[in-house]
């Protein structure tokens, strides 16, 4: 007997037809493809185990590493998770937008176990992006979804990425353009007496602490305890070195600065246009026929300090 057919999956310019045509889909137990504001996420409805495993299958994901849940308001988030003061204050500060606060469940929350990984935790996040919004308005439920590529591999922030990394394994892509920040969100656990720094993002951590009136620490749990804390992730298919001024011969340099290369992040030494830019450099790096991948280093202060967390996991050994 023939394998069935792997249809590509249909992509839509967003509008209110393909939101809704969205929300059916979402409704109906499957996952679309949809941008934030941060990359394209993978979205399906959070409260239904079979839905988040049709996430996981898609990407290929470990199913150890919890799921960001994505509300629409602070009320939604407080049905979900108990939120401390600081809390509430990151939350009236920084929502809608790229911060994930990892927070305690609440006894009979109606999240699939699978989305959170079975932990007592759970990873919340209010969207900024209006399609995000929209859809969650659409479905009327919190919506799972973690970066719409291959797990482990390079993060998608154009409807292209997506269409090359996951194919037929997703019926819709919500086409909205390339995303503004081109980084996953920050994500911090708002823990009694500290906020924890898990994942660096477009958010500055010295701001998170400001706003909460908490201490913060970069120590983690000795488990995952949110998503994008594997040592290896991000990654392209070919080997990835760093902090290269000189490529070797076969090496596909991505500039920055002063470096140039055959593509770079940012000519201007510009941080927030490099982080825009970089899942997009290192698809076209990997697309390229040279073996191999080269970075020019990036500054370890403020937004750079995210971009060399991408980049280090990027090129971790796998």
């Amino acid at each position: 007997m023939a394998p069935p057919e792997i249809l590509p999956p249909e992509i839509l310019s967003i509008d209110g037809c393909a939101i809704q045509r969205a929300a059916v889909l979402i409704r109906a137990g499957q996952c679309v493809a949809v941008p934030t504001e941060t990359v394209y996420g993978l979205a399906a409805d959070a409260t239904s185990g079979e839905a988040v495993a049709r996430i996981y299958a898609a990407k290929g994901r470990p199913s150890f590493n919890p799921l960001i849940v994505h509300v629409a308001s602070i009320e939604q988030a407080a049905a979900l998770a108990h939120l401390s003061p600081a809390a509430l204050s990151l939350a009236d500060a920084l929502w809608p937008g790229p911060l994930t606060m990892v927070l305690p469940a609440r006894a009979g929350s109606p999240i699939a176990a699978l989305a959170t990984a079975g932990l007592a935790t759970i990873a919340i996040r209010m969207p900024a992006h209006a399609a995000m919004q929209a859809l969650i308005a659409a479905a009327d439920r919190p919506l799972a979804a973690p970066s719409a590529n291959a797990s482990g591999r390079i993060s998608a922030t154009t409807a292209a990425h997506v269409a090359a990394s996951l194919g037929g394994r997703v019926p819709l892509i919500l086409d909205g353009s390339a995303t503004q920040h081109g980084l996953e969100s920050t994500i911090v656990a708002v823990d009694a007496d500290r906020l924890r720094l898990l994942r660096p993002g477009p958010i500055d951590a010295a701001i998170l602490s400001s706003i909460a009136g908490l201490p913060l620490s970069t120590e983690a749990a000795a488990g995952i305890e949110a998503p994008g804390q594997m040592a290896s992730h991000y990654a392209p298919g070919k080997p990835l070195r760093l902090d290269v001024s000189t490529p070797q011969p076969g090496e596909w340099l991505i500039g920055f600065g002063a470096v140039a290369g055959d593509d770079t992040l940012s000519a201007s030494g510009d941080p927030i246009e490099a982080a825009a830019r970089l899942f997009g450099a290192l698809h076209r790096a990997d697309a390229a026929t040279a073996a191999r991948i080269a970075v020019a280093p990036i500054p370890m202060q403020g937004l750079g300090i995210a971009i060399n967390d991408r980049l280090r996991r990027a090129a971790a050994p796998r």
